[in-house]
């Protein structure tokens, strides 16, 4: 028997509401050279972090947010030394972002991926900078590999079934099994630093959560690259992939 306790993220919250797509969005695929060579076969940016932070969305359902904390933990341990975006800052940023009202438990209840990157982008997270975010073909297994090689993660959402509540790592199960049906859970937005040959790893309550390739397939239904300024000052831009068109079109859209 093993001496490993249960998985139960039942008492957990989600917080991804329903996506919204935007015509102006700038796609990832526009901008990666033609001649750009397969990502590598793994990739992983968590510099060894065992402890993330539930970042409050154990309770509320700030998920949008803990996600772009949980980005920024890895962006800093990659390129100078690891910030910790403090519980007071995500509470701030749901407020001011996801127009959650302490007190109100009617406006806990997340938010649209699209809008917070938006916001994000026009002002900063913790004096953090989004230069831009790109959707990201989410089916497409190699360009989600490739973006997180260059950009350190995605940030995505993804159909929870109610079967992930109890699994140690995320997969999918029988067809005929009703808990396995997207969504039945609810909506929920990670950032995911890391990949091999098997599946992907995200961040989400405070730990790291591997989900297999199956489950990417079948639950994940959205993928943003994040530019972030920090990132790409101490990177430089991806060999192969077009910043400076980017930046052209984004000056075209704001």
């Amino acid at each position: 028997m093993s001496d490993n306790p249960p998985i139960d993220h039942s008492s957990m919250k989600l917080g991804r509401k329903a996506i919204k797509t935007d015509s102006r969005t700038l796609q990832l695929a526009k901008y990666l050279s033609k001649q750009l060579p397969d990502p590598p076969p793994a990739k992983d940016w968590t510099k060894g972090i065992t402890k993330w932070g539930m970042m409050l969305n154990d309770i509320h359902g700030c998920c949008t947010i803990a996600a772009a904390a949980h980005a920024v933990q890895v962006w800093s341990a990659n390129t100078s030394a690891e910030i910790t975006v403090s519980d007071a800052m995500v509470l701030s940023y749901y407020k001011e972002w996801d127009g959650f009202i302490p007190g109100e438990p009617k406006t806990d209840e997340g938010a649209v991926e699209l809008d917070v990157l938006n916001k994000w982008q026009k002002t900063a997270f913790d004096k953090h900078k989004l230069i831009a975010y790109a959707n990201v073909n989410y089916l497409s297994l190699a360009q989600i590999r490739q973006a997180i090689t260059f950009f350190g993660g995605v940030y995505i959402g993804i159909a929870l079934p109610n079967s992930a509540k109890t699994q140690a790592v995320w997969d999918v199960v029988a067809d005929d099994n009703p808990a396995g049906k997207p969504g039945t859970w609810g909506g929920h937005c990670v950032f995911v630093p890391k990949y091999d040959a098997h599946g992907f790893t995200c961040i989400t309550w405070g730990a790291l959560k591997t989900m297999t390739t199956a489950f990417w397939e079948r639950y994940v239904d959205e993928a943003h690259a994040l530019l972030s300024h920090d990132w790409i000052a101490a990177k430089g831009s991806p060999s192969g992939f077009g910043l400076a068109e980017l930046k052209t079109d984004l000056s075209l859209i704001h």
